[in-house]
């Protein structure tokens, strides 16, 4: 009895002292050696559980197929990752791996849910698997990461095993490296939540992720129709099928209205619709100026010009004989007196005033980063573009204007195109330098007139061309700015003017834009969205004429 109690007392010290945090206890329990039999099992049910929890993460089957992982099991396990390994690879090379895959799916297929029918479909169906835990490890505090890694180590206690599983994950990003792979998932509450459970719902959030980007994504009545309408109605309700389909709806009226063009498979904008969408842009923007006023800007010194205006003068040598009759038979009559014939006099001759235009070339630089999409800017931006494009095309033909988007890098975008530009062409990075470099060589195509550069943005270049790559950081790094500022430099050189209109009110931004100033005389403005087009359309049209003799 002296022993029993005295093993007693042992195990419980020992018990006692286990590491504070989980996976250090699952190790010391699992070399702890139990008095109770009951208790023993308990824990061997508990390790079988959690065991097949993390081999889930990359195999369903085991839920339905395996009840407990066995010393047998996990035999059948190595073998089907070294065979799926095998296969992955030899589908990298470009192989035709269909035998391949039957073969395999005819001994492990007890593994894989059904349905699947190809290698690429056990891929998309493994990447998704293996992303739901590599999204709960990024969701993660790093101590909770650490500890979650330890104890699936522990679990698995399969040197082989775990490389072979560290290896698969390599072909499964290699192997469809478009796919996202371990995105952070937000969570917050007090409530617990055990493995399975959070891996259910980092599964409905990627599924939630997956019908955004569909939706998104579809361009046309086609692409619609391709939407799972019973996934969409399951993650949105019935209302979002009844939205569906009145999307569908819509679209084919706007196509039969003549509004969209069906190429390729997808639907396109039609002239008349840019520019019937560009003039409801410029008069949504020049209505709101005639309800709160253009402010005061001041005209510039007299000069000659040629675009005639409701003022009148006497009419001087060198002026434009742009004669306003009423004004000047008034003139004859005020100094002659009543009657007729009206005697004509050289000092009566009254002309109207002109104004002189000038002829810019203007290339609009629009930030296309992400940020710009996440903080509500980025429709507000394609409004001025649209609207500018009409205003010059309709108002001032003479003058050019070009549209070059930035983000990774930065790319000329077609003015007709902007109002169709999709939430996913909107990416990471602010690369101001290579927009800088495309807006120098579009406006050195030209001959005479104004140049300038307009730009919209949210913030700071992060990113810069160097040696052909894309160099990117955040914060941004000194190359990144002085390659930027070195790219201003040039464009000052050459006679452009850069106007950039701030989005954003931050410090570092600010910072950059007076380094700017201080390189090329343009101007800045910070804006708030909803007040962009005012501003952008305003200082255009300000610049564009002034008074003549």
């Amino acid at each position: 009895e002296q022993v029993l109690r005295r093993t007693a007392r042992q195990r419980q010290d020992r018990l006692d002292a286990l590491p504070p945090n989980l996976a250090g206890r699952m190790h010391g329990l699992s070399e702890y050696e139990f008095m109770d039999d009951a208790a023993r099992d308990a824990f061997a049910a508990l390790t079988g559980e959690l065991r097949q929890q993390v081999l889930q993460t990359y195999f369903q089957g085991l839920k339905e197929g395996v009840q407990g992982i066995t010393p047998e099991d996990l035999d059948g396990l190595r073998d089907m990752v070294r065979d799926l390994n095998g296969l992955l690879e030899k589908h990298a090379t470009g192989a035709d791996t269909t035998h391949e895959f039957a073969q395999f799916m005819a001994k492990h297929g007890r593994y894989f849910p059904p349905g699947i029918s190809n290698t690429d479909e056990l891929i998309e169906h493994l990447h998704r698997q293996a992303s739901q835990m590599a999204s709960l490890m990024s969701s993660m505090s790093p101590q909770m990461r650490d500890e979650l890694r330890e104890l699936m180590d522990d679990l698995l206690r399969d040197d082989r095993l775990k490389i072979d599983m560290a290896r698969l994950a390599g072909n499964l990003q290699a192997a469809r490296p478009d796919l996202s792979f371990g995105e952070p998932y937000p969570f917050d509450g007090d409530a617990p939540m055990g493995l399975a459970d959070a891996l259910a719902a980092i599964d409905r959030q990627q599924q939630y992720d997956a019908m955004e980007e569909a939706l998104g994504a579809a361009r046309g009545p086609d692409a619609l129709d391709k939407v799972d309408a019973d996934a969409l109605r399951d993650l949105a309700g019935d209302e979002a099928i009844d939205d569906l389909d009145q999307l569908r709806e819509l679209t084919r009226a706007l196509e039969e209205a003549g509004y969209l063009d069906r190429e390729g498979g997808h639907l396109e904008l039609t002239p008349r619709a840019a520019r019937k969408l560009g003039m409801r842009a410029l008069t949504d923007i020049f209505s709101r100026l005639r309800r709160e006023g253009f402010g005061g800007h001041a005209l510039p010194q007299p000069g000659r010009g040629s675009e005639p205006t409701e003022e009148t003068k006497r009419y001087e040598f060198g002026d434009p004989f742009a004669v306003d009759i009423n004004r000047t038979l008034f003139n004859a009559m005020a100094r002659q007196g009543p009657g007729t014939p009206v005697i004509i006099g050289s000092d009566d001759f009254e002309v109207s005033r002109s104004e002189e235009t000038t002829q810019s070339s203007t290339v609009l630089l629009l930030d296309m980063s992400r940020s710009m999409l996440l903080r509500g800017c980025s429709s507000a931006a394609k409004k001025v573009a649209m609207a500018l494009h009409t205003l010059i095309h309709t108002k001032y033909p003479r003058d050019r204007l070009f549209v070059v988007g930035f983000a990774y890098y930065a790319r000329q975008l077609k003015p007709e195109s902007i109002p169709t530009l999709s939430p996913y062409e909107f990416e990471y990075g602010t690369n101001l330098q290579h927009a800088l470099i495309i807006a120098r060589q579009l406006l050195g195509r030209g001959s005479g007139g104004n140049k300038e550069i307009v730009v919209i943005t949210d913030g700071e270049p992060t990113a810069h061309i160097e040696n052909g790559q894309v160099e990117f950081a955040y914060p941004p790094t000194l190359r990144t700015v002085q390659s930027t500022l070195r790219e201003v430099g040039r464009c000052t050189r050459e006679g452009i003017v850069i106007n950039t209109f701030m989005l954003e009110r931050s410090r570092y931004l600010s910072e950059f834009v007076d380094l700017m100033s201080r390189i090329n005389r343009g101007r800045a403005f910070y804006v708030e969205p909803e007040h962009l087009g005012e501003y952008v359309l305003v200082d255009y049209v300000s610049k564009k004429t002034k008074r003549v003799a």
